[in-house]
């Protein structure tokens, strides 16, 4: 029998297990969540981060990737940025502490720091295993956040924007969201930050109770040095009903991991992404929907433009249950490469045990129409024009899908930008 050695601690993997020791007793918490810091810790010294040989992380080799850390402390003040949309009610953390909070009627919002000294009710700390390195980096070093909960049947009107601002060094943010019984709510899940190395970390637990619905959009906008992970656990039960839109805009190495429940009947998930990626970034978008229970129904559509030598993934994974029958799931990832050197890695999986169903996924990876440019371009508008209009017109199609005249716009505001650069 050949036993595989254990690989040496990187610098990176030493310096997170050093910060920690020297972090451990400013980093918020009871007894139990030290239990938990400490069970973390011990996983990453003993299991090092995740390589290709780690299925999960194939595609995105994080040992490699993340090959130094930025110091702990922050280099400077984050700015705040305006708001996605006029009026919406902000929630923000600065260098990964709560900053500012806005009331919001029918809303209550807890620091996930008051919550971690007082207890851990409704505060989900567990990890995915130990290969989980979002999970049980987050869960060592969570300074702060938010614990929100919606009443029961209430209709708010006006947008939440949680805003997680940064300026170097390290952030580590957990929120913790429960959307009563009928009610619902529009959610920006905002990420930003300079140009300056930065490691942030970021986990949400979302819950939505019997009929409620949301709207959630994350919106991925840290600097082009930055190494953003994030993680969000999505449990819908009976007649729930999520959007989930997830945009990346920049980060040097990103990694979304979507894990969802779906357990109540009637439940439905409809979930789009866009990636925009430039330059030599890494960007990787992996999902795992389980539906639990009969009569449900999923669409995961993801759009994806990659230029430079950048680099990307999707990974969905859909498991139907045995008893998950008339489950409705639709699957497409679409790619545009805009370069030779650009790279983009799908990998779609359907696991059914149920035998009434309609699923379904599909890829495909393509270049710009030559023919629809050469249109544009005999038409006077030139070339760096055309490309940008076809570009945009493939990943605002899913857009334009979300009815909100003002998010529309912000949105398209910055594909716009991106595209001035990159296109």
């Amino acid at each position: 029998m050949t036993v595989q050695s254990r690989l040496p601690l990187t610098a990176a993997e030493t310096a997170l297990v050093d910060q920690f020791g020297a972090q451990f007793g400013s980093l918020p918490g009871n007894a139990e969540v030290v239990k938990l810091r400490d069970r973390a810790i011990q996983a990453i010294k003993e299991n090092g981060l995740p390589t290709r040989r780690v299925e999960a992380w194939h595609y995105t080799d994080l040992r490699r990737l993340l090959a130094k850390l930025p110091g702990y402390a922050p280099s400077g003040e984050a700015q705040d940025p305006e708001r996605i949309v006029d009026g919406a009610a902000r929630l923000v953390l600065r260098n990964g502490k709560v900053a500012a909070t806005e009331s919001v009627e029918s809303l209550t919002v807890r620091s996930m720091s008051d919550a971690l000294r007082a207890d851990v009710s409704g505060v989900t700390m567990n990890d995915h295993g130990v290969h989980d390195a979002t999970g049980l980096i987050n869960s060592a070093f969570v300074t702060d956040g938010f614990v929100i909960n919606v009443e029961s049947g209430a209709k708010i009107a006006k947008p939440v924007e949680l805003q997680s601002l940064h300026e170097g060094g390290q952030v580590h943010v957990r929120n913790s969201v429960t959307i009563g019984e009928g009610a619902s709510v529009t959610v920006f899940d905002r990420h930003a930050g300079s140009d300056t190395d930065v490691l942030e970390t970021a986990v949400t637990e979302l819950k939505l109770r019997k009929g409620a619905e949301a709207l959630w959009v994350t919106i991925q906008e840290t600097g082009d040095a930055a190494t953003h992970l994030s993680q969000m656990n999505v449990t819908l039960e009976e007649d729930a009903k999520l959007t989930l839109f997830i945009v990346n805009l920049s980060g040097k190495v990103v990694r979304q991991e979507i894990n969802g429940d779906v357990v109540g009947e009637g439940a439905d998930l409809t979930f789009r992404a866009v990636n925009l990626i430039g330059d030599d970034a890494h960007c990787d978008i992996t999902l795992s929907l389980g539906h639990l229970v009969p009569n449900t129904t999923s669409t995961e559509t993801v759009r994806n433009v990659v230029t430079g030598k950048a680099q990307g993934v999707f990974q969905g994974q859909i498991r139907v249950d045995r008893i998950a029958q008339k489950t409705d799931a639709q699957m497409a990832c679409n790619t545009l490469l805009l370069s030779d050197d650009a790279g983009f890695s799908t990998k779609p999986e359907l696991e059914i045990f149920a035998d009434d169903v309609v699923c379904a996924h599909g890829a495909t990876v393509a270049e710009i129409d030559e023919d629809h440019l050469f249109y544009l371009m005999a038409r006077g508008i030139s070339e760096k024009t055309a490309r940008g209009l076809l570009i945009k017109a493939f990943v605002t199609e899913i857009v334009e899908e979300l009815e909100n005249e003002p998010l529309i716009e912000a949105l398209e505001a910055r594909i716009d930008r991106w595209l001035e650069v990159h296109a």
